[in-house]
């Protein structure tokens, strides 16, 4: 079977599925969210207008590369599996699911939106020609760019990007960078000598917009060039870790966790456990005044929004305010999912590390509600 990957080159979304499949082995043809038949024929199906999508022969169809991933290690179809069967590992791969698809935000959207000397005829031909019709005249390609430009750049200040934190950006961003390129001098991969969850999760930013686009794609190559070769080499059918020395598609024997990783795990904590903290105590809080929210209904006025407001949260120095979408704490879900399906003896092993690199409140931190994922929709589970 090959399977249509709806999306673009440079979203972030896609990015995350198309590297899984790739390195699956799961055939697959990209196709452009531009398309009149995913605008006629794929996005009333789903509800709105979101990407990625895959579509099978069939016609089925799977909203969201989490999902996507879900949906094939479900059915045993993987090469490599992405989720790690030993608990630490388990419990890490999920982390940097959350972190990569949300926790980097900031730097993803600050360089691609705020270097438009370098940046803007490459991302003006690039948006235009995955969402303009095909064919479509230039000054037509034009105004698709220039009406996607206007509204992402709105939406970048509700990710708390602005002129006061766009310094603490850039210097966490750099952080990051260090950080991983350290990781990556023994290991072509997060866990070891194949991807996981954990890298599909990072290569979401890293590779559309702060791998891609020319001015972050610049830095990574110039600061942290292993980063930018796994970058490459996530999106590469074979292991391409040739300056490894092939080494074996193993991961870390004995779950173990090296100091290079439990120093990005702590980086994590600095730099996101504060928004984690304020998107769950907001949403416990919108949930609380919603007392006959109906299970399976995402409480919004309309099925296309994913935010349901904005909270507040002290980030390196700096007060911030950025939007809560309810999908986070699907994906934050994940994680205590991991920790309350083990026995004992590994729930310490996960508990020992998290309260060794900082991340001990990801545990307790919970809604009280279970967020869902249902006809390619985030809604509400039942009432405790």
């Amino acid at each position: 079977m090959t399977y249509r990957l709806w999306g673009t080159p440079n979203s972030l979304y896609t990015g995350k599925a198309r590297s899984y499949l790739i390195k699956q082995g799961i055939p697959f043809v990209n196709c452009a969210a531009g398309e009149a038949r995913f605008r006629e024929e794929i996005v009333p199906k789903i509800s709105r207008w979101i990407i990625p999508v895959l579509e099978s022969e069939s016609g089925a169809l799977i909203q969201d590369g989490a999902d996507i991933i879900a949906h094939f290690e479900a059915s045993g179809a993987s090469r490599h599996p992405a989720y790690p069967q030993t608990p630490r590992h388990a419990l890490i791969g999920q982390i940097f699911e959350l972190f990569g698809g949300e926790g980097l935000l900031r730097p993803a959207m600050h360089f691609r939106w705020n270097f438009d000397e370098v940046n803007r005829p490459f991302i003006s031909a690039d948006f235009s020609a995955s969402l303009a019709p095909t064919g479509a005249p230039q000054d037509m390609r034009d105004a698709i760019f220039d009406m996607a430009s206007k509204r992402i750049r709105k939406a970048m200040a509700s990710f708390g990007v602005s002129a006061e934190t766009i310094p603490a950006i850039e210097a966490s961003y750099a952080e990051f960078l260090d950080l991983f390129e350290a990781h990556l001098v023994h290991s072509p991969f997060v866990l070891g000598g194949r991807p996981t969850i954990a890298d599909y999760g990072l290569i979401a930013p890293l590779y559309a917009h702060l791998g891609r686009d020319p001015y972050p794609a610049r830095l990574m190559q110039t600061r942290a060039h292993r980063v930018w070769r796994w970058t490459e080499r996530m999106n590469r059918a074979d292991q391409d870790a040739g300056e490894y020395g092939a080494p074996a598609e193993t991961l870390f024997p004995d779950d173990h966790v090296p100091e290079t990783l439990k120093a990005l795990l702590r980086f994590v904590a600095e730099d996101y456990l504060p928004e984690i903290h304020a998107f769950v105590a907001f949403t416990n809080a919108w949930l609380a005044q919603r007392p006959e929210l109906r299970a399976g209904t995402s409480g919004l006025d309309r099925v296309q929004d994913r935010f349901i407001g904005e909270a507040a949260f002290d980030w390196r120095g700096h007060t911030v305010k950025a939007v809560v979408a309810p999908y986070r704490i699907y994906l934050l879900q994940k994680i205590q999912d991991v920790f309350d399906g083990a026995v004992a003896g590994p729930q310490s092993d996960m508990a020992s590390l998290l309260e060794e690199t900082g991340l001990k409140d990801l545990l307790g931190l919970r809604t009280s509600r279970r967020l869902l994922r249902q006809n390619h929709l985030e809604v509400w589970g039942e009432k405790p």
